[in-house]
């Protein structure tokens, strides 16, 4: 049995610090349909220096007049914070995640139940990070942002290592630029991670849209991850490169039509196919009035709608057998 693909909407830090905010990105994505909403667990003192610049992304999108750290301090979600949005989830009826971006979160998330785990492409490096989250030998979404197939096979082996076998990892496919342009999506590298690693796949989607999305789902992603906002004008590194409710809404929407229209892989006769195929089908026919005692022969025959009788698939067996019957023109042949 197909494992529906698991469809996470990341929230990241697009609540802005607020929680009124957080929980209605938290409605959004129960509305679109999304499996997961998606956090980020962090203490900016644990993450960056105080001297660590913004990304350029960040500068475009956020401005510049502040370091890294203090942007990120306003962003920080406190524990009780963490376990108010996971009650407003419950109640929504969609899932809790985050990322832990350093040992301590990811010992925090892992009291509060988190069953799996997010790397984000920032870690895949972080060896000691690494080994603590591999420790816990739960399920692990593995983001591979800027790295090589050698950072990828670095990170499998330690955490395999630590104690997380590769069967619970799945590794996404990402470009760390937001909003990623076309040409450097690079889709295909996806396949190339799964057959290199033996693992599951997915992509996390920093393009603009959702086509992306969707074709990495057809491509054979077993998760997708896509930010989103209530409003792409709100002011925070993110928001510009994420999508809007509607949009989170249709991509879900498409992801599970791609989804269903994948099938088992089998060739067969569809219940919809069954009934169209005597419409759509030949039968052999007589082109002309035909006398009992002739020859069946090319002159004589036809093949024509609808597919009830002998198939012209036929035709070979029928010619030179001699009709038994007077038969009109466009009569089903018999024999």
């Amino acid at each position: 049995m197909n494992i529906p693909i698991l469809i996470i909407a990341e929230a990241g830090v697009n609540h802005n610090g607020d929680m009124g905010l957080a929980k209605r990105l938290i409605d959004a994505a129960a509305e679109a349909g999304a499996d997961l909403v998606k956090f980020q667990t962090f203490k900016a003192d644990r993450l960056v220096t105080a001297a660590a610049r913004k990304a350029d992304y960040q500068t475009r999108n956020s401005g510049g007049g502040e370091t890294q750290h203090e942007m990120l301090r306003s962003l920080e979600l406190s524990p009780e914070a963490h376990h108010e949005l996971i009650a407003h989830c419950g109640a929504r009826g969609i899932g809790f995640f985050s990322t832990g971006f350093d040992n301590e979160s990811v010992d925090f998330l892992a009291s509060l139940g988190q069953h799996k785990f997010k790397i984000p492409s920032g870690e895949i490096t972080n060896l000691p990070y690494l080994r603590n989250m591999g420790r816990y030998g739960r399920e692990i979404i593995l983001s591979t942002g800027m790295a090589t197939l050698g950072d990828i096979e670095a990170a499998i082996d330690a955490l395999e290592q630590a104690g997380t076998p590769r069967s619970r990892l799945t590794v996404l496919h990402c470009t760390t630029e937001y909003p990623t342009p076309m040409e450097e999506v690079n889709l295909r590298a996806m396949q190339s991670i799964g057959q290199t690693f033996g693992v599951a796949v997915g992509y996390s989607d920093h393009t603009p849209g959702i086509e992306v999305a969707i074709a990495a789902t057809a491509l054979g992603a077993r998760v997708i991850e896509k930010h989103f906002t209530l409003d792409r004008n709100m002011p925070g590194p993110d928001h510009k490169a994420s999508l809007e409710p509607d949009e989170l809404k249709a991509m879900v929407t498409a992801i599970r039509n791609i989804e269903t229209a994948l099938g088992n892989g089998i060739k067969r006769l569809t219940p919809s196919e069954a009934r169209n195929r005597p419409v759509a089908r030949k039968s052999l026919v007589a082109a002309r009035s035909i006398r009992a005692g002739e020859v069946f022969s090319e002159e004589n025959l036809a093949a024509k709608r609808p597919g009830t009788g002998i198939s012209p698939m036929q035709w070979d067996r029928v010619v030179s057998r001699i009709a038994r019957r007077d038969f009109q023109a466009d009569e089903m042949i018999e024999l």
